[in-house]
């Protein structure tokens, strides 16, 4: 059997329950720092069908989004949501765990649709979170917030991601984004409304602490 016929039956082999490290209300099926699963070159994930598991790590910009949320659940109570590239689910189930009504939360990658909702069950909170595979930039659905976390890495897809978001914003969204400052973070038309300092893996961030922020737009 490939990874690519069974996504759930490679996340549950390559990972464990652990809890979020800045979140430990929450759990995820994350790899550990030890397994070889991220150290795979592309062209090896490629090959046997998996692309780069951002779904199997719990980052930086992430858990900043997911603290905040749990700590300002006034900001998302009562509220129908999009948790957009939400990866292993994290920012999803901190809304939902803070009393959102319901959560779309959207992935291209066929792993993370198949982890977030082991995570969302991990959690309690499947029954509020649906994972949708749908390509949503652009997308004028009448959400009540977008939530965003370590998407600017890419040019590409940073210059478009952040003007669907600011002229959601623009219409009265409520936009959230996680982000330690990545390469394309748009922060000239952002401000920064909580930091914090967030353990991740050194593997993966260079650092075994990153500061990161929840940003809004002006």
């Amino acid at each position: 059997m490939t990874p690519s016929r069974d996504p759930l039956a490679f996340i549950r082999a390559n990972t464990r329950l652990i809890p979020v490290p800045h979140a430990p209300e929450i759990r995820l099926h994350v790899a550990d720092e030890a397994t070889e699963l991220w150290q795979k070159t592309e062209e090896e994930l490629e090959e046997i069908g998996l692309p780069p598991p951002f779904w199997a790590f719990a980052w930086a910009g992430g858990q900043a989004l997911a603290r905040y949320i749990l700590d300002h659940p006034e900001t998302v109570a009562g509220k129908r949501l999009l948790d957009f590239a939400s990866g292993s689910g994290l920012v999803a189930i901190a809304a939902v765990k803070a009393g959102a009504a319901h959560v779309l939360a959207s992935d291209l990658d066929a792993f993370a649709l198949a982890a977030i909702p082991l995570n969302a069950a991990a959690n309690g909170v499947a029954d509020r979170i649906t994972a949708t595979g749908e390509n949503l930039i652009g997308s004028d659905d009448p959400f009540d917030g977008v939530l965003a976390a370590d998407i600017f890495y890419e040019r590409d897809l940073a210059g478009a991601v952040g003007a669907w978001l600011q002229e959601r914003h623009m219409r009265g969204t409520t936009v959230l984004i996680g982000d330690p400052g990545r390469s394309y973070l748009p922060r000239d038309r952002l401000e920064a409304i909580a930091t914090y300092e967030v353990p991740v893996t050194r593997s993966l961030e260079d650092a075994e602490i990153k500061r990161s922020s929840v940003w809004r737009f002006r």
